[in-house]
């Protein structure tokens, strides 16, 4: 990229520091904005804010500019190393670009119309699991009749509702050729049910091409050192995307009991010392990493893999 835009995301505006300087746009001029970038050959790059990048992303996409999308708590650790430990919109939106500029950063796509409806479903759908699973630790902190059947109440429209969301998901897979396609190879493997392939589909659209370490990097299951000197620290996992790390976690679980293969590769971890959730992470690992491959290669799930 000839020019590298740096933008700092809030409702009703972007922060944005440039080859001339700052300025600040409003929402309602994000395609002029994009407009304006494409002329000068430029690309944007911007953090994820949970969801509010969506608007600036789409702008982007529309008109061709490469949008680079980073870890908010990547841009900080890159705004501490240089010494910018104040943190400002324009301070940030300066930031994001020295970013894209200094390192390689890799292009996020904009989604389509039918991907964009699968993720909003399946946020919708998380967000009320969530809610019952906090409505279910109230009922166990009260013994007041008319509460808990206050709480049941509850319970009984959010089951209705997540169920009903089960149902969209399940068409909007079913109506797409490719989310369906992928979506069949997914659910052939051990512990992947159709929670987990819809999150897989939606939070993890980069798998296939990827190397067994960027997917397990990606997703929070590789290994990291922590060694100095002398000293031989404890590997732990981080980072990558946990809601999807959570939901893998649980089908590791479930795959280390059902599949015979996977089951004697946990039990021999076990042998040789590892705790019981360290074996299910590394079968979670290598779950990830056989999903992978089938996704790159279309191909069903085989049990000596």
């Amino acid at each position: 990229m000839e020019n590298v835009f740096g933008v700092d995301v809030a409702k009703a505006w972007i922060d944005v520091a440039g080859p001339d300087g700052y300025q600040r746009v409003s929402n309602k001029d994000l395609t002029a904005f994009a407009q304006a970038v494409r002329a000068v050959h430029g690309g944007v790059v911007f953090e994820a804010s949970g969801g509010c990048e969506t608007p600036l992303r789409t702008a982007l996409g529309t008109v061709g500019v490469p949008a680079i999308r980073v870890n908010p708590r990547r841009s900080r650790a890159f705004a501490n190393s240089l010494g910018r430990l104040a943190k400002t919109d324009k301070v940030d939106a300066q930031v994001l670009r020295e970013m894209g500029q200094r390192l390689d950063l890799p292009e996020c796509p904009p989604d389509s119309e039918e991907m964009l409806h699968l993720k909003a479903l399946q946020l919708r759908r998380r967000q009320l699991v969530e809610d019952a699973k906090r409505e279910k630790v109230r009922w166990t902190q009260t013994t007041d009749p008319q509460t808990r059947r206050s709480i049941q109440r509850v319970l009984d429209v959010l089951k209705e509702e997540v169920a009903v969301l089960s149902r969209q998901i399940e068409a909007c897979i079913a109506a797409s050729r490719d989310l369906s396609e992928r979506a069949h190879v997914l659910r052939g493997a051990p512990g992947i049910g159709p929670v987990v392939a819809t999150a897989l589909l939606t939070e993890l659209p980069e798998l296939g091409p990827l190397s067994p370490r960027q997917v397990a990097a990606l997703v929070g299951v590789a290994p990291m050192a922590r060694d100095s000197g002398t000293r031989i620290g404890k590997r732990r996992i981080g980072g990558g995307r946990k809601s999807l790390r959570d939901a893998l976690y649980m089908a590791g679980l479930s795959a280390s009991r059902s599949d015979p293969g996977l089951r004697a590769f946990a039990e021999r971890l076990k042998e040789n010392g590892k705790a019981p959730k360290q074996a299910i992470i590394a079968v979670t690992r290598k779950l990830v990493i056989i999903l992978n491959a089938m996704i790159r290669d279309n191909r069903p799930y085989a049990t000596n893999a």
